[in-house]
């Protein structure tokens, strides 16, 4: 089984983002995921627009993959999102790359694109390492 499988396998079980989104995981690697969304009437707010939190969820999936698949848990400490455009098309890709991992935390950028390959979005993530503070915690005590 590839690494793309077995990352697909694992995260099919992420039922908001796969399921309800149709988020797919397009391509993974070490500390490395690019997932993508084919946008439909779901994915659109009152004026016909893609609605922010689909690029958000997009980005969170993306860094969920590139943090966690053949990695220890880890989750998200805090996010920030800055939109910067209309997306051409009917896909947006998301694509993780990461800044810093340290012991307790890490951080991503994580850059969304249309079908034109413009950049229409950017997602800056830092990651809680779940295994280190349960260290630290006493066994998450």
């Amino acid at each position: 089984m590839t690494d793309l499988e077995r990352a697909k396998a694992f995260f099919e079980n992420d039922q908001f983002a796969m399921k309800t989104t149709g988020a797919e995981i397009i391509a993974v690697g070490d500390h490395y995921a690019k997932c993508r969304l084919t946008l439909d009437e779901r994915h659109m707010n009152a004026s016909g627009r893609v609605m922010g939190g689909v690029y958000y969820t997009l980005a969170d999936f993306a860094f969920a993959v590139a943090a966690n698949f053949d990695q220890p848990p880890t989750v998200t400490a805090v996010s920030q999102i800055s939109y910067l455009g209309v997306p051409q098309g009917n896909t947006l890709t998301a694509e993780t790359h990461l800044l810093k991992d340290g012991r307790r935390t890490c951080f991503y950028e994580i850059a969304i694109y249309d079908d034109t390959d413009t950049l229409v979005a950017v997602v800056s993530t830092t990651g809680a390492h779940l295994s280190a503070f349960r260290t630290e915690n006493n066994g998450g005590h």
